[in-house]
């Protein structure tokens, strides 16, 4: 393997263990959530996008290997400035939700709508983050096919997961 395809693979395992940071988070926010009455919604889509993220991964150093195309400095330099990015939103997301965030749905009743932070731009500021990761990640070596076939199954589970969030906040949030 090349150098450049090394630091990739090294990039990638640093965003895998970033995920398991955010699991012991998520882990830590659900068990206070629900001892606070926390309600948990659209748990049929969360094995598929914990399966759809871990093939990201997956996927980014595979295609990298298989395909062996070389290190593009102008795309990837630029992509590692998107991924990094990224991961600056999502944990900016992450801190100001505090203990609601989650990987799953959960709503703590009574609690209301977060509206400081990225949530005064947007309302699923997290999501922009998983889009642009989603597309920097495998661009960063040049892994076109993961970047596409991410993002295309991605966007159906995208709207499923905030109609779920909508719903779970107008249903809990109204009681």
């Amino acid at each position: 393997m090349t150098d450049s395809l090394w630091w990739y693979v090294a990039l990638v395992v640093l965003v895998g263990l970033e995920r398991v940071a955010e699991l012991v988070v998520s882990l830590r926010n659900a068990k206070w959530s629900f001892s606070h009455g926390g309600v948990e919604f659209g748990k049929g889509h969360y094995p598929f996008m914990v399966v759809l993220h871990t093939g990201l991964l997956a996927g980014c150093v595979v295609e990298a290997i298989v395909s062996g195309r070389p290190f593009d400095p102008r795309l990837g330099w630029t992509m590692v400035a998107v991924v990094v990015t990224m991961q600056a939103l999502r944990w900016w997301c992450i801190s100001v939700l505090g203990y609601q965030w989650n990987t799953r749905v959960i709503v703590v009743p009574g609690l209301g709508r977060v509206t400081r932070g990225p949530y005064r731009f947007l309302r699923h500021p997290n999501y922009l983050a998983v889009i642009g990761e989603g597309i920097a990640l495998p661009l960063v070596h040049s892994a076109y096919i993961t970047a596409i076939v991410f993002t295309l199954l991605n966007a159906p589970l995208l709207a499923i997961r905030i109609r779920t969030e909508e719903t779970a906040l107008g249903t809990v949030l109204t009681r």
